[in-house]
């Protein structure tokens, strides 16, 4: 038997969230399957699509000017000198969390204008 593809989607638009809801029900009986994974991914886009209050400036690498970077990273963090290097060697790492956008921002641009690759997560 086959099917009628196009009929069957302009079923669907005119359907109601409720008789589409009954609809995957009686798929996921029928069949014995579960449409939880793509409501799931569903929920996860639409969490995605919140603002962010707060945000984490990462170092993913010093570059040329590790010296620069590292002054910039003991001034931010009020680190010492040697802890500071470690941080910066450490790289891929959180420098700051919990920052404000522009204060986040601020402090990536100050590491990329001296040659460091900054995430903002």
């Amino acid at each position: 038997m086959a099917l009628d593809t196009e009929n069957i989607i302009e079923q669907l638009k005119g359907a109601s969230i409720l008789e589409l809801n009954d609809l995957v029900k009686a798929i996921e009986d029928e069949f014995g399957v579960t449409a939880a994974a793509p409501v799931a991914a569903a929920g996860a886009a639409a969490g995605a699509e919140e603002a962010k209050s707060s945000f984490d400036v990462e170092l993913t690498s010093a570059g040329t000017e590790k010296v620069k970077v590292i002054k910039i990273v003991k001034e931010v963090t009020g680190a010492g000198l040697l802890e500071a290097k470690k941080t910066v060697d450490g790289a891929p790492v959180v420098i700051k969390e919990g920052l404000s956008e522009d204060e986040a921002n601020d402090l990536k641009a100050k590491l990329e204008e001296v040659g460091a690759t900054v995430t903002l997560k």
